[in-house]
């Protein structure tokens, strides 16, 4: 029995993409449950022929490869179809309202199907489980360590509170490496040029535009080609830490061709 109340169809999906940049990047499948208000379920999944490389290390995560989709139909010979099995539906996913609906309608209007969002509902479930169980130090150090945190917001209380959490979390999962190297991967910081995360390391340990028009390009690559990008990068609100970084860069790059 269907336990949710429904007045009209409920479409749950996710997307497998080439990478996370809602401008740039392509859907390489959808799968979707359309659920009905009578409990009734339709699925329907799709492979998609993206039009760009799926990098390496994308497909070490989703599986799917340039020749899994080399003969599959663009986004664009689906759209009207799809659109049409989405009509009239409301959607629900896993961090879908900041990431997959956005990409979703994005590739649709690269279609040029006019994707109609008006009178619809969102349902993102990464939400509401934030949202129930909360994400931060006190619930991390009842789950983890099984205590109340006393005098949270204190900064010692805090600090001790996060030594015994990575303590604990070394010990519950057996599958972390205990050295700061694995787990400073783990966090996430290890290809970060700045600390804004503006500029990453690509595969090859070379500088890369994390954000806007340039993202993925080499950052000498662009110094070279625009070279009034760097002033105005120096001019805006960027963290000094940033602009420290990218100045960096242009020395290196000024004093190598010396």
């Amino acid at each position: 029995m269907l336990n949710l109340q429904l007045n009209k169809p409920l479409i749950v999906f996710d997307l497998e993409t080439t990478g996370i940049s809602i401008s740039n990047d392509r859907i390489v499948e959808i799968a979707c449950i359309k659920v009905f208000p009578d409990g009734r379920e339709e699925t329907r999944t799709e492979r998609i022929n993206p039009g760009m490389p799926i990098p390496a290390e994308v497909t070490a995560i989703h599986g799917i490869s340039d020749a899994d989709v080399a003969d599959k139909p663009s986004f664009a010979e689906l759209a009207h179809e799809l659109a049409n099995f989405m009509q009239g539906c409301d959607f629900a996913g896993f961090n879908s309202n900041k990431f997959d609906f956005p990409l979703l309608v994005e590739e649709f209007l690269r279609a040029g199907v006019d994707f109609d969002v008006e009178n619809r509902r969102f349902i993102d479930a990464q939400r509401i489980y934030h949202m129930m169980e909360p994400r931060n130090l006190s619930a991390a150090y009842r789950f983890y360590c099984d205590q109340n945190l006393e005098n949270a917001h204190s900064a010692v209380a805090d600090t001790q509170a996060t030594w015994e959490i990575i303590q604990a979390q070394i010990t519950r999962y057996p599958q972390l490496k205990n050295t700061i190297e694995e787990l400073g991967k783990i966090s996430g910081q290890h290809n970060l040029v700045d600390l804004a995360g503006r500029m990453i390391y690509n595969p090859e340990g070379k500088e890369i535009f994390n954000f806007g028009k340039h993202r993925g390009k080499l950052v000498e690559q662009i110094f070279k080609q625009e070279p009034g990008y760097y002033q105005w990068m120096m001019d805006n609100d960027f963290s000094l830490d940033t602009k420290r970084r990218l100045t960096k860069i242009k020395l290196r790059m000024k004093f190598a061709t010396n």
